[in-house]
């Protein structure tokens, strides 16, 4: 959320940046700022006669018995005009504080503009990919001749999109989040267990609603399933005020994390790459209301997950992505995509975003400075590993010819295994 008095008085950024988010459909700038001068004037107008009416009230209990019912009749006006006033105020406002919900922030000024995902810029690749003499099998090939996953029984049970990983596979799974976590304690991040069932009003602090209420999954108490823990630790300190000496706060989750993928329809239905659920790794970091600061903390982040892509030794690249293929309440945002063998292109593991104070306005989260002053935080969050998407990329990464799956050297110490054998021959 941004400030309104921003709004005001840098309409045409604000302007610009909703047209360049692609989101000129869903909210008009100018009808938010004729939405609010007209709370603004009625606020006014209930403030002027409560005042009104408390004086009249006053006056009627000091002046003599003849005179009251003169300003009992002009209480009684005052009163009945209070009453449409307030109401009409409590309409407005409401109107006012869902269109605030819809404005997204500004992006950076290095941010490309682009309307999807033909604009992002690719900054670096990096390590090296793997020449294979033996065409590379996908991991559902893979994963179905080493007996690691289940995707029928999956399907029986969950249903579309629905999958078990079992065996070596699931093992392979909790090393690579375990080694995720080890990376993070190591950088000395605090690690939450977070809820996974959460308030719907978390949802919309963190960004969540009104945009991607459709790719949640609601239950009957009106509360959601995260999609994210992004949203419960950014959370935490909703409410509250920090000290300066309290910031950064550098905190991380693992947690299940449950999607419709409506947007997504269609896309990546063979194998585990796109699930409705799936187990991941997430760092949220909350700083000082300080835009150099913050963009220091948003290249720290990004080493981070680059720190778990070069320890498994997977080929990656970086992308700053563009303004129409980013969330409405970015400021900057960086994919790490991971080179897919079977497909001979990257695909999407990672995600590390900065959001100035549009979530902390939202879950009201502040800090007292060494001054004495109140401002909001800053926000940042960043994936450190999603699985299984990790895991796919993994076993087609480290597949062999003859359809075994080395395991990286850097998860080794988490299970009793260095190969996982097929259990049929797919040769």
């Amino acid at each position: 959320m941004l400030d309104i008095n921003f709004i005001k008085n840098n309409t045409d950024l604000v302007k610009k940046a909703v047209e360049d988010k692609q989101l000129s459909k869903t909210i008009s700038i100018d009808k938010l700022i004729e939405t609010h001068d007209r709370y603004v004037e009625l606020l006014k107008k209930v403030e002027l006669h409560r005042s009104l009416r408390n004086k009249l009230s006053e006056s009627i209990s000091k002046v003599a018995v003849e005179d009251r019912p003169k300003l009992i009749t002009e209480a009684t006006a005052v009163k009945e005009e209070l009453v449409k006033f307030e109401k009409e105020l409590t309409e407005i406002k409401s109107i006012y504080d869902q269109m605030m919900l819809w404005v997204p922030s500004v992006p950076a000024e290095d941010v490309p503009v682009g309307a999807d995902g033909n604009g992002n810029k690719v900054v670096r690749e990096e390590g090296n990919i793997r020449e294979l003499s033996f065409k590379p099998r996908d991991h559902v090939e893979l994963g179905l001749a080493l007996d690691i996953m289940d995707l029928e029984r999956g399907a029986k049970i969950g249903g579309f999109r629905g999958y078990f990983l079992k065996n070596e596979g699931a093992q392979l799974e909790q090393a690579i989040l375990r080694y995720a976590c080890d990376l993070m304690l190591s950088e000395g991040y605090t690690m939450l267990s977070v809820p996974w069932i959460v308030k719907p009003e978390f949802f919309t602090g963190t960004g969540y609603f009104p945009w991607g209420e459709e790719d949640h999954y609601r239950l009957e108490d009106d509360k959601a399933l995260i999609g994210t823990a992004e949203v419960s630790l950014t959370s935490y300190y909703a409410g509250e005020i920090l000290n300066e000496s309290e910031l950064p706060v550098r905190l991380f989750g693992l947690s299940p994390c449950f999607r419709k993928e409506i947007g997504a329809y269609g896309r990546d239905t063979r194998g585990i790459f796109r699930l409705h659920q799936f187990t991941k790794v997430e760092q949220v970091v909350l700083t000082t209301a300080n835009e150099e600061l913050t963009r220091e903390w948003h290249e720290k982040m990004l080493i981070h997950a680059e720190n778990v892509l070069k320890g498994l030794n997977l080929p990656y690249r970086v992308l700053l992505m563009c303004t129409g293929d980013m969330g409405a309440g970015q400021v900057k945002k960086y994919d790490l995509e991971t080179w897919f063998p079977s497909q001979s292109i990257y695909r999407e593991t990672h995600s590390d975003s900065y959001f100035r104070d549009f979530q902390s306005r939202r879950l009201n989260i502040k800090y007292r400075d060494s001054a004495g002053e109140v401002k909001y935080v800053y926000t940042l969050n960043n994936t450190v590993a999603a699985t299984p998407r990790l895991l796919t990329a993994v076993m087609e990464n480290y597949q062999n010819e003859d359809g075994s799956i080395t395991v990286p050297e850097v998860l080794r110490k988490y299970v009793n295994f260095d190969k996982i054998l097929p259990k049929q021959n797919i040769i």
